[in-house]
């Protein structure tokens, strides 16, 4: 790995650009991929970015991705490249797992494949769920149409360099459920004279806590988490007639949420019926379960196993959801993670940064993968 790797990692940074408006992100991508001569550049979506380098020979289409999106939070940090831009920072690490792609294209442009097509793909907007479910629909996308996908994420609490994997599901599927309760407003002195949905959300809650609580429905953990109640106006002489109740769904496996979510609206249409209110149910931030594929997480073994790393097989899924979900659904893929250090800050945290002394062994694992694949 050069020394421009790390560069660029601190130069994206410390120019962070939230879900769907990463231009600069992209841009800087670009222009750093181009020096590698990718035989093809496939636009997906409003700012994802396709490099592709193309064999002599037909073979698989392998594809390896990394985010350009980072969060809405206020990084706290003395780092010299700390974000410039005002409530946004790299505090997910994607700002490294774009470098690791980076120095991949680096190492495949001295040594190009002989078989089949390698893409490295820059993804948009994945703390918003949309991101790759965009790219996934993009017609780009589906002509480059991929044997396999890989892709990382570093893991804080992990010992450095440690790769982490997982049969079956590796992170949850999750959704946020919005219900709206329509009822009618009536003077508070006179409450007979209108429909309150105060009674509904009571029921409603204690419907689906005993929902989440019912473990012969599903399979494996399942979770339901009251997020945001609102309930009539602030005024001490109305009786409310609207309410909205926000919930995130939560499971390891899509069966589950398959269930949980069809439960949980048949919870709330028996509600509304029984206390007269109308209502509507909304999903946003939706991501399913990310699925490894027993062939790729083989691959991934291999790969860490050549490279002296230490394995660690996990028994549960993160509770964390991921929308390399939406690749799951439709190709073969594998999600693993790799350790970010057991002193580390959490993800999400303001304080978190990426350890660039984990770039090479992203580096070297993805290259790994490559070589069995591709040559």
């Amino acid at each position: 790995m050069t020394t421009d790797i790390i560069e660029l990692r601190h130069n994206l940074h410390k120019y962070p650009e939230v879900s769907n408006n990463e231009y600069k992100t992209s841009e800087r991508i670009l222009n750093f991929i181009n020096t590698f001569s990718p035989n093809e550049i496939v636009n997906l979506s409003k700012t994802g970015k396709a490099f592709i380098f193309k064999g002599r020979k037909p073979g698989k289409t392998v594809i390896f991705r990394a985010e350009l999106d980072a969060l809405p939070i206020a990084e706290k940090s003395s780092l010299v490249y700390s974000s410039v831009n005002s409530d946004v920072a790299h505090v997910c690490g994607h700002d490294g797992h774009m470098a690791i792609l980076a120095g991949l294209a680096q190492k495949i442009a001295k040594e190009r494949p002989q078989y089949g097509k390698v893409v490295l793909l820059f993804q948009p907007a994945e703390e918003v769920e949309q991101g790759a479910k965009d790219v996934v629909e993009n017609p780009g996308f589906k002509a480059i149409n991929p044997d396999f996908i890989f892709a990382l994420h570093n893991i804080p609490g992990i010992e450095k360099h440690r790769i982490v994997m997982k049969n079956g599901s590796f992170s949850a599927a999750s959704k946020g459920m919005t219900v709206k309760l329509f009822g009618k407003t009536s003077h508070a002195a006179e409450p007979e004279n209108g429909i309150s949905p105060a009674n509904a959300i009571s029921k409603i809650i204690s419907q689906l806590h005993q929902l989440r609580d019912n473990k012969n429905l599903f399979k494996d953990l399942s979770l339901l988490t009251i997020i945001h109640i609102r309930l009539g106006e602030i005024s001490f002489g109305t009786s409310p007639g609207y309410a909205e109740i926000r919930i995130t769904l939560r499971s390891f496996e899509n069966e589950d949420m398959d269930t949980l979510t069809t439960h949980s609206e048949n919870i709330i249409k028996e509600v509304a019926k029984t206390e007269d209110l109308k209502y509507e149910i909304s999903y946003s931030e939706v991501f399913p379960a990310s699925i490894n594929d027993d062939e790729c997480l083989g691959f991934v073994k291999q790969s860490a196993r050549q490279n002296n790393l230490k394995i660690e097989l996990i028994e549960k899924p993160f509770k964390w959801s991921e929308d390399f979900g939406y690749f799951s659904k439709d190709f073969k893929t594998c999600l693993f993670g790799l350790g970010a250090g057991e002193n580390q800050a959490p993800l999400h945290n303001p304080d978190y940064d990426f350890p660039d002394d984990i770039i090479e062994t992203g580096i070297n694992l993805f290259y790994s993968i490559y070589k069995k694949i591709n040559f």
